[in-house]
């Protein structure tokens, strides 16, 4: 590889991978000083690539000492009486005039030089692209996927918790792959919504539940089945949530069956529901769309927590909620006729999900039950 046909892959890389131009340089250096170490056996020496041009150099360097047979190390033993022996300990495997360079002799190349400074001399080998691409290549490999990595995790892991939009592109028995542009998020068949399948090449919506990143790389994984993907549905069609005129307050999910989510307005002449449901219901027939028919309930947020739990057992409507106690957050919902099998649900459905939504453990009764219980509601 000539130096433009490097520079041209180090833009492709920029571009189409969205891996920094430094870093990839970095990587290149690195890789090359290891292949030069290895195959000609020199310690200290470093790669430079002239950004600009492409051009590759090697350069040996030796640091500035005073005595370059001065032993730089010392280590103590005890000799066979127990008496401390220090010993010249030598810090390098090599010849010291290979590392090191004299005060003298570098002020014979530049009179600025001082103590510690290095003396840097080219030695790039005539051959050195054919030996070291081999060695090189791989190294350079894995910086780049680590750096491919972590761009994607930079892009991605701010998408923990929002809904994402792709293409579903490959499927398997357990999950599906959904194109996301840079990399696919992977959609188990166990987070899909009751009993839904997903065409390929299909358009699907999905809530981020977890970014990660390992030795294969970044996995993202979807879901549809998160509560917070009813409420990020709910942000996506309705404006008056994205300018803050309307806010969701809860949301509580039973996936595939029902939901129930709250919310409420400050301002007296908005209607939180009405601006959910949308005109002729066009906003939340979308959303139970998207949610494969799942039953929707939006209930309107009150301080007054009776009142709250008594409209999160919608749809029953004649219901008495009494508080018994605050700490332990305990009610006591009454309902006759109709209105109690509604506020209860199937299989006690409706009151669980109310329960989830409020925060309080919520009891049905009906007004019998709570005479022949002997419950006495002040």
């Amino acid at each position: 590889m000539n130096s433009d046909e490097f520079l041209k892959a180090v833009k492709i890389l920029e571009e189409e991978k969205h891996i920094d131009r430094e870093t990839i340089f970095d990587a290149m250096e690195l890789a090359l000083t290891s292949a030069y170490k290895k195959h000609y056996g020199k310690p200290n020496c470093k790669v430079v690539i002239n950004k600009e041009t492409g051009e590759i150099k090697v350069y040996s360097y030796k640091t500035v000492v005073e005595d370059i047979y001065a032993e730089d190390d010392e280590e103590e033993e005890l000799d066979e009486n127990g008496e401390v022996i220090v010993k010249n300990k030598p810090k390098y495997n090599v010849a010291p005039e290979e590392i090191k360079i004299s005060l003298e002799d570098a002020r014979k190349i530049d009179k600025r030089y001082e103590l510690g400074d290095t003396v840097d001399t080219e030695v790039t080998p005539h051959d050195f692209g054919r030996v070291a691409a081999s060695t090189a290549k791989q190294v350079v490999i894995q910086k780049i996927r680590e750096a491919e990595r972590e761009s994607l995790i930079s892009e991605f892991k701010d998408k923990e918790g929002e809904l994402v939009q792709g293409v579903a592109e490959l499927e398997d028995e357990g999950n599906y792959y959904i194109n996301l542009g840079r990399t696919n998020g992977i959609l188990s068949k166990k987070e899909l919504i009751g009993d839904e399948k997903i065409e390929m090449g299909s358009s699907v919506k999905a809530y981020v539940s977890k970014v990660d990143s390992n030795n294969k790389g970044t996995i993202i994984l979807l879901t549809r089945r998160h509560p917070n993907f009813v409420k990020r549905l709910f942000e996506l069609e309705i404006p008056e949530l994205a300018d803050g005129s309307v806010v969701i307050y809860g949301v509580a999910r039973d996936p595939g069956v029902r939901s129930k989510v709250s919310v409420f307005s400050e301002y007296a002449n908005i209607d939180p529901i009405g601006c959910c449901i949308g005109e002729k219901g066009s906003r939340i027939s979308n959303i139970i769309k998207e949610l494969n028919g799942e039953k929707l309930d939006i209930i309107k947020y009150d301080e007054d927590k009776e009142t709250y739990i008594k409209n999160s057992l919608s749809p029953a409507k004649n219901v008495r909620v009494f508080i018994l106690d605050p700490k332990k957050q305990e009610a006591l919902a009454i309902a006759d006729g109709e209105d109690f099998s509604l506020a209860l649900g199937k299989k006690g459905s409706n009151v669980r999900l109310a329960s989830r939504l409020t925060k309080y453990k919520i009891d049905v009764k009906t007004s019998e039950q709570v005479q022949e219980m002997g419950i006495t509601i002040k």
